[in-house]
């Protein structure tokens, strides 16, 4: 039995130029961080006794003869690939719902890799976790996005990545005091807007604009520089908010399906509440919501937007991680 922990991602600003359409051409960085929710993975080797050779377990359960007859398309390609011939039972469970915006495609998939890679009884660098997850999700599954997920739940941490047009990409952990990164975190307020949705299409809708928007994309990019200025510096948080606020409302023009009239009536009210600024995490049009704010201001705020759930959470700093293995 083996058991992986893999954290979900928050991303700051740079967001879009991540994608290899992109930065291939122009360059790329995101700033970024991991918090304490969590993607767990068990896997372990099926004993013989059952008419099925592989069990499944997420929002439904799957038990199956046959590696093809599985309907969760990344399993099946990660078994595959694996080359593992015995049955296998996994299940997945959740902190956080999918589809919100919170990278959890790539915390599943890296979460399995590390599992599997246990299983398999190779050690794996975290940058090798991070590469094979994405050539899973872009190159097997030709799923459409970027490549910051896959870094940030692999390594975890507040952390700066460039996408460098060589593709030879570098973290950068953004070294702030404990305290200021205590500041940092005691103003940020997550909330769930009760829309969950596949991030796809409205990545496919990202890339067929990046022509026609490049200097938006220019201008999300440069944002990450004045972010970590004022991380580093002795200015107050909520700066850091108005850089999102700014950031969010140019983002909203690189697509039309990023926001919509609930997602934007859900931010104005946090906005008239107190925050200083905010944004959608992920692709958009859904999820979850991130918001800063003076932390005297939250109480207000949190009465204001009382019908979406608040999520308490910390930062994580391990990223994806075998907590338990027993042969």
């Amino acid at each position: 039995m083996i058991i992986t922990r893999t954290p979900f991602r928050m991303s700051f600003f740079g967001g879009g130029t991540d994608y290899p359409s992109w930065f291939k051409e122009h360059s790329g960085t995101v700033i970024s961080t991991t918090i304490d929710k969590y993607c767990y993975i068990s896997l372990r080797k099926l004993p013989p006794f059952f008419d099925f050779k592989y069990r499944v377990a997420y929002s439904i359960v799957e038990n199956v003869k046959d590696i093809e007859d599985l309907k969760h398309t990344a399993v099946k390609a990660l078994i595959k690939e694996s080359k593992i011939k015995e049955g296998l039972e996994i299940h997945c469970d959740s902190d956080l719902p999918a589809r919100s915006g919170i990278g959890s495609s790539s915390s599943f998939v890296v979460g399995l890799l590390n599992a599997i890679y246990a299983y398999k009884n190779v050690k794996i660098s975290k940058s090798k976790l991070a590469l094979d997850a994405i050539d899973l999700e872009i190159n097997v599954l030709n799923e459409v996005g970027g490549y910051q997920d896959q870094y940030a739940t692999s390594y975890g941490g507040l952390n700066i990545i460039n996408f460098p047009k060589d593709s030879s990409i570098e973290i950068k952990p953004v070294c702030i005091s404990k305290k200021r990164k205590e500041d940092l975190q005691s103003h940020l307020l997550l909330f769930f807007t009760g829309i969950s949705r596949t991030s796809s299409y409205i990545s496919k809708s990202l890339v067929e604009n990046f022509k026609l928007k490049k200097d938006y994309l220019f201008k999300l990019q440069d944002f990450v520089k004045e972010a970590e200025d004022i991380l580093f510096s002795n200015l107050p948080i909520t700066d850091f908010g108005s850089l999102l606020d700014e950031s969010w409302k140019i983002k909203k023009q690189l697509s039309e399906k990023i926001s919509n009239d609930h997602i934007d009536l859900i931010y104005q009210k946090a906005i008239d509440a107190g925050a200083s600024g905010g944004k959608l995490l992920g692709a958009g049009s859904g999820g979850f919501i991130l918001l800063v704010a003076n932390p005297e201001k939250h109480l207000q705020i949190r009465s204001a937007l009382k019908e979406y759930v608040h999520v308490p959470f910390e930062f994580d700093s391990l990223g994806s991680q075998i907590i338990y293995c027993e042969e």
